[in-house]
């Protein structure tokens, strides 16, 4: 699988609840928009990166990538991000990624990928170890873009949870020892802390 055939998509496009309802992925680390520092890391591994958001559209678009808006009603969650950048997708994959975890490893889609190639599964998702704690982390995935039509009758139905669709599909699970790559900013003190954790500041740039 070459990162040509594959298209990220930064999902930024949720309430932020637990930040004040700020939009997370414009908050800045050492003066850097959380989202630009996921486009950092993602965009040498594909071939395309779509943003989806929903609001602040405009300031979205200033960092250079296509950006797609919800198009089911109400904010329904990181499912409807995803489906929307299936309607934005020409590759054969995609590879979703929140826009509020901005340590992501840099082999992630090839990861993903390889696993995927090697199990000939419909998705592969993350999940870390870190002793004897195992987590899913269902927002990192990589998925066929031919899941569309699949997706899109979940969401159809009225259902919103990731694990529940990952059920129905052929998916598989993809292990990754570095938990601290896959932390979520989803209150300032998570963001204060990110900036403080030993060996894991983000890079700038």
């Amino acid at each position: 699988m070459s990162p040509s055939d594959i298209t990220a998509v930064i999902l930024a496009g949720g309430l932020a609840r637990r930040m004040g309802g700020v939009d997370k992925g414009l908050q800045q680390i050492d003066g850097q928009p959380m989202v630009q520092r996921v486009l950092n890391r993602l965009q040498p591994q594909v071939g395309n990166v779509i943003i989806n958001a929903n609001r602040h559209l405009d300031e979205y678009q200033r960092f250079g990538v296509p950006v797609c808006s919800d198009i089911v009603n109400g904010y329904a969650g990181p499912l409807a991000g995803i489906h929307a950048a299936l309607l934005h997708t020409k590759t054969l994959y995609l590879v979703s990624a929140p826009c509020d975890s901005p340590l992501l490893p840099k082999d992630l889609v090839s990861r993903l990928a390889s696993a995927l190639t090697e199990h000939q599964a419909d998705a592969a998702v993350v999940v870390t170890v870190d002793g004897e704690q195992q987590r899913r982390h269902p927002v990192f995935m990589m998925l066929k873009t031919s899941l569309r039509d699949s997706l899109e009758a979940y969401l159809n139905s009225g259902a919103r949870k990731v694990d529940h669709w990952l059920e129905s599909i052929d998916c598989i699970d993809v292990y990754f020892d570095d938990a601290a790559a896959f932390t979520n900013v989803n209150t300032l003190a998570d963001m204060d802390a990110l900036v403080n954790m030993p060996g894991s500041r983000p890079a700038p740039g």
